[in-house]
């Protein structure tokens, strides 16, 4: 198995069946002398740190991750000597010198960390390193090129927001009285999330507008507390039990799991797996999907007899005229279980029933341009990757290096077992 889709499996169904708008597996309690974020706390900062672990600071104190009790922060971060104000993970690609470092801000001094290793010639003077931001910070974010308009870091205070661009060095003051003053400010999976208190408000980083329902408690999403909802109360799935509808990567890398309802995101081994319901990436999907597959900057859901195609980008957009039936879009009719794309290739590979049809995605109409049996029927879903094909049934898979050689199969392989070394489920 392929080292990125093993990781992607790690705990694939455990959060699948959380429900969770966040990351849901989080902790607080611990021994009565350390500060309890259970306790409806109000954090200093949140950053993730070039590992893609996220730490929680309050005071000389920060948790590691979204689960366990909190530790000193000088275990971190040695140099420090007192509670951060604000606190960032560099995102500058076009300088590898500074991508992915982060920077804690404490009074007028800045600090930055690579490996938990202070850099050399630090601390500094803020001014230093980011001329016309203020000092005593309450709380700052990266913003990446497409979330903003250029690569940029916003810096809070009150509620004043200071809009840093990293390649000309220049600041744009606004004023966001909409938003709460925001004591820290996480960036998570492209959304934005401004604390205070206890609770957080989801915003926009290019304007400040805040829709939806807020402010919401931290303790629902955040972190596991005792009687806060979902993230305490999740069971571990049995392996047998073990089923999914549709599989898929993007583009850029990312990996989506589909079951029911929900989905499970992962950009990279390192920002970890995380579970969303469908509608908050694809609003007009409710209720599953029965098959996707992604060709060149497009991910096509099929839902029913209808797909709908989005444009893949930092949000997806529903392309203009979608949904399509199979017929209009695929020149195909009949239920559909599984489709999958092979790296590289432009041909989409559908199964229905006991069949696997060829589909030339360069073609227009497109084109079935071989259709052969297969040697089962009630597939769930397929993947193809370097590592080769699955064909996953409940809690079974099937493994081809190739599809030549799954069309050119006349008898089913033995299946294997989904196990809790792939899935983190219960055998």
């Amino acid at each position: 198995m392929a080292p990125i889709f093993k990781t992607a499996f790690v705990a694939l169904m455990v959060a699948l069946t959380q429900a969770a708008p966040l990351e849901d597996s989080a902790a607080g309690g611990g021994d009565a002398a350390l500060p309890d974020r259970c306790a409806g706390i109000e954090f200093d900062a949140i950053t993730p740190d070039d590992k893609g672990q996220t730490f929680f600071f309050k005071g000389d104190h920060v948790w590691k991750g979204f689960e366990g009790d909190a530790q000193p922060a000088i275990q971190y971060f040695k140099e420090l000597n007192g509670h951060v104000n604000a606190a960032f993970r560099m995102h500058n690609p076009e300088n590898q010198g500074d991508h992915d470092h982060i920077y804690l801000f404490l009074d007028d001094k800045v600090f930055s960390y690579f490996d938990h290793t202070l850099e050399e010639g630090y601390p500094k003077e803020i001014q230093e390193d980011f001329p016309g931001v203020p000092t005593h910070l309450d709380a700052a974010v990266e913003c990446p090129k497409g979330e903003c308009v250029t690569d940029s870091i916003l810096f809070f205070k009150g509620q004043d927001v200071h809009v840093y661009d990293i390649a000309t060095k220049t600041v744009k003051t606004k004023t966001w009285p909409q938003l709460p003053a925001c004591t820290s400010v996480f960036r998570w999976l492209e959304h934005y999330y401004c604390f205070h208190g206890h609770n957080f408000t989801r915003f926009q980083p290019v304007t400040g507008e805040v829709t939806g329902s807020y402010p919401k408690d931290a303790r629902r999403y955040f972190m596991r507390c005792p009687d806060f909802g979902h993230g305490g109360e999740a069971t571990t799935l049995k392996c047998s039990d073990f089923k999914m509808d549709a599989i898929t990567t993007d583009g850029t890398g990312r990996m989506y799991m589909f079951r029911g309802p929900n989905y499970m995101r992962l950009d990279t081994q390192r920002d970890g797996l995380h579970a969303f319901p469908i509608t908050r990436s694809w609003k007009e999907l409710t209720n599953g999907v029965d098959a996707v597959f992604s060709y060149k900057d497009r991910i096509y859901f099929i839902k029913g007899d209808q797909v709908y195609i989005y444009k893949a980008g930092a949000h997806f957009t529903l392309i203009e005229g979608y949904p399509k039936t199979l017929k209009e879009e695929l020149n195909i009719e009949g239920q559909v279980d599984a489709a999958f794309l092979c790296p590289n290739q432009d041909t989409a590979y559908i199964v229905q029933g006991r069949k696997m049809l060829y589909i030339d995605l360069t073609a227009t109409p497109r084109v079935v341009t071989l259709t052969v049996p297969l040697p089962f029927a009630d597939v769930d879903a397929g993947f193809c990757s370097s590592d080769g094909i699955k064909i996953f049934k409940g809690s079974d898979y099937y493994h081809y290096d190739s599809p030549m050689l799954l069309a050119m199969s006349r008898i089913a392989p033995i299946p294997q077992k989904v196990t809790s070394a792939m899935v983190g489920c219960e055998d």
